[in-house]
């Protein structure tokens, strides 16, 4: 029942020869013609390709792409920077202005490719936030290095460098965090995937001097296609939402909120 939920919901497909003789059964067991679902399968990728999860483009999750792929030129770093993210535990908090104070992570990423040796972590602000006055602190697991900025954009880009280079399986757990604070009043907070499958918490705590009246998570397939609500994200008694991503797809997932 594993296995088919993973390849009904596209995290993975059959391969191995044991699990090809599988469908083989299903065929039978559904009395479908003989290859019919066999031959719905493409060809079977390289190692290589096996060990690159499913990934979407920036130009569909940030309309901010073209900035930020200067940047990523900039910084000589291709779109692909060879990792995924395997679990990512994310806390954002809001002031009692009702902006976005910080955002701190810890997040798990595998190299799919050899010779990785950092992760570029990106900070977009809400409209009108001083790109300048934004800071990056590494707490563990890496070291700050170049940082670029894009004002028109609202995007900060900095690299998090690992004290040896990954080689292809291997992980790294990070440890960082943004401080802004200079942004208007905020109303949502997204986080974009560009490779799916693994695991994302967020978690948005407010001032208890400005809670919202309610929240909402929401999931978008990229940032020129409608929204869709997923459901209600309450408040705790600390004043804060959550929500919890089991098996990330390629795209936006984030929480909005209306104010009194």
């Amino acid at each position: 029942m594993t296995s088919l939920s993973y390849w009904q919901r596209g995290l993975r497909r059959p391969e191995r020869p044991e699990s090809l003789r599988a469908v083989a059964a299903l065929e039978e067991i559904l009395e479908l013609p003989a290859h019919s679902l066999r031959r719905l399968l493409p060809p079977r990728p390289s190692p290589a390709a096996r060990d690159r999860p499913q990934s979407r483009p920036y130009r569909s999750l940030l309309e901010q792409a073209p900035a930020l792929t200067g940047i990523l030129d900039e910084l000589g770093s291709p779109a692909d920077g060879g990792l995924h993210t395997v679990l990512h535990v994310e806390r954002v908090r809001i002031g009692a202005g009702r902006e976005l104070l910080a955002r701190d992570s810890q997040q798990m990423v595998r190299a799919h490719r050899d010779g990785v040796d950092r992760y570029l972590a990106i900070h977009h602000g809400d409209p009108g936030c001083a790109v300048d006055g934004v800071t990056l602190r590494a707490y563990g697991g890496c070291r700050v290095g170049r940082v670029r900025r894009h004002a028109a954009a609202g995007v900060v880009v900095a690299e998090l460098l690992f004290d040896a280079r990954l080689r292809s399986g291997e992980t790294a757990l990070l440890d960082y965090g943004f401080t802004d604070g200079s942004g208007p009043p905020s109303t949502e907070y997204v986080r974009g995937f560009v490779f799916g499958g693994g695991q994302y918490v967020l978690g948005v705590s407010f001032d208890p001097a400005a809670l919202p009246v309610r929240c909402e998570r929401f999931e978008q397939a990229t940032h020129s296609t409608a929204r869709r609500a997923v459901g209600e994200a309450p408040l705790g008694p600390g004043g804060a939402a959550h929500f919890f991503q089991e098996a990330v797809r390629p795209g936006l997932l984030g929480l909005a909120w209306e104010w009194a």
